[in-house]
C-alpha cells in the first residue's frame, strides 16, 4: 500500500491538520478489554470533531500485543469509525495503527492494520534500542513497503531512542512516509526533526504533528524557518497525535480551530499565548510529572472515570496506577482551567455512547 493509495478526502483531512486522539484502553477490574466503554470511547472521539484516532499506539498501552489483545482492539475501533454516525454527519477520517517491535515484528502488524483499513501506521522505533542509524533506516524502509508511515519520536522517559537530525532527512526521503509525530518533549530534538524534514526537501508530502504533550498550543503557532540552498525554508506543525488529547477532545478541537484560524490572519493572540501555560499545567497533572510519567496513562483514564467513561484506571501492568498526590493534581486543573475541560459535553452524550 502506497500513501498515493489512501483515499483523498482523508490524506486531506492529515495534510490540513486534524486532532487525532491516541486511543486509551478501557478495561474491567480483570484488566480485560471492556468492548463496551471501548467503544464509546471511539464515539466519543469522533462525536468531539477529532480528524481520526491512533489506535495501538503508546496510550493504548503497547502490552496489548503481549495478551492477544493487538487485532481485537484495532478491528473494534475501525468497525465503530465505520459504522458510527457522528454529530453532523459522516465525514472522513484518518486512521492511524501503532507498530512496534522489530522489523519481522513491525511488518507483520503493518499487515494485521493495512488488512482492516487504518490508513498509516505509526511506527515506534523502541524496541530498536542500540541499532545503528544504518539499521534503523534499512528497518524504517522495510515495514514502508508494507504500508504508508508516520514517524514517531517518542521521548527516552518512555522507552524512546535519540534519533538525530541525520536519521530525520534520511527517514523523510522514504517516499511512503506521509507524516512524523514529533514527541521528545525537547525542544533541540524537535527541531532536529524539522530540520530533517527540510533538508530532505521533503515538507510538502511530510506533514508534521505534534506529539509534544508539553509544548501543544506553541508549537502549532510557531513557523520553523530554516536555511536551504541558500534559500528560506518556512514550515508549520499542522495538527496533534496527542496522548493528551485521549480526554477533553471536544475542547481541544476547538483550541486546533482557533490556532488555524490565528495561522490563517498570521495573528497570534496574548490569549492562545497564555493557554499554552494553561494546557501544559493540564498535562503536568495528566501525565504525572512529578513522578517521571509513571502515571501518564493511569491519569488519561482517570478523568474519562471521573466523565463515567470508564469504571476505573486499570492498566494491563498493575504496577502502573495513579501515583501519591496525582488525583488532587488533576481536580487542580480541572478547577483553574474549566475552559480546557469537556465534562458538560461528555455529561451530555455520554449515554448514547455507551448504548
Amino acid at each position: 500500500m502506497h500513501w498515493t493509495d489512501i483515499p483523498s478526502d482523508s490524506l486531506a483531512v492529515l495534510r490540513r491538520g486534524s486532532v487525532i486522539p491516541a486511543h486509551l484502553l478501557a478495561l474491567d477490574d480483570q484488566r480485560k478489554l471492556d468492548a463496551r466503554r471501548q467503544r464509546a470511547m471511539t464515539r466519543y472521539y469522533l462525536d468531539a470533531g477529532a480528524g481520526g484516532v491512533a489506535v495501538g499506539v503508546h496510550s493504548t498501552q503497547f502490552a496489548i500485543r503481549d495478551v492477544g489483545l493487538y487485532q481485537p482492539v484495532l478491528e473494534l475501533a475501525m468497525q465503530t469509525a465505520r459504522e458510527w454516525e457522528p454529530i453532523g454527519g459522516k465525514r472522513p477520517l484518518f486512521m492511524v495503527a501503532g507498530l512496534a517491535g522489530r522489523t519481522e515484528q513491525a511488518v507483520r502488524e503493518a499487515e494485521v492494520a493495512r488488512g482492516l483499513g487504518y490508513h498509516a501506521a505509526l511506527l515506534s522505533l523502541a524496541a530498536m534500542k542500540g541499532a545503528s542509524e544504518d539499521e534503523l533506516v534499512a528497518h524504517c524502509e522495510l515495514v514502508a513497503q508494507a504500508m504508508p508511515l508516520v514517524g514517531f519520536y517518542l521521548q527516552p522517559a518512555v522507552g524512546g531512542i535519540h534519533l538525530p537530525a541525520t536519521f530525520w532527512s534520511r527517514f523523510a526521503r522514504i517516499d511512503n512516509v506521509v507524516a512524523i509525530k514529533m514527541a521528545p518533549f525537547n525542544r533541540y530534538r524537535t527541531l532536529d526533526v524539522i530540520r530533517g524534514v527540510v533538508a530532505a526537501k521533503a515538507e510538502e508530502r511530510v506533514t508534521l504533528y505534534t506529539g509534544n504533550d508539553d509544548h501543544i498550543v506553541l508549537d502549532l503557532l510557531a513557523p520553523f524557518t530554516f536555511m536551504r540552498d541558500g534559500q528560506a525554508v518556512t514550515v508549520r506543525i499542522k495538527g496533534g497525535l496527542l496522548g493528551h488529547w485521549s480526554v477533553w477532545t471536544k475542547r481541544a478541537v476547538e483550541l486546533l480551530d482557533r490556532i488555524h484560524a490565528a495561522v490563517a490572519a498570521n495573528r497570534g493572540t496574548p490569549e492562545l499565548l497564555a493557554l499554552d501555560a494553561q494546557v501544559t499545567d493540564c498535562n503536568s497533572a495528566l501525565f504525572d510529572v512529578a513522578h517521571d510519567f509513571h502515571g501518564c496513562i493511569a491519569g488519561c483514564h482517570e478523568v474519562l472515570r471521573r466523565q463515567g467513561l470508564l469504571q476505573g484506571t486499570w492498566c494491563l501492568d498493575a504496577n502502573e496506577g495513579l501515583s501519591r498526590g496525582q488525583a488532587d493534581e488533576l481536580s487542580r486543573v480541572q478547577r483553574d482551567y474549566p475552559h480546557l475541560v469537556d465534562d458538560g459535553f461528555v455529561a451530555q452524550h455520554r449515554e448514547r455512547w455507551l448504548a
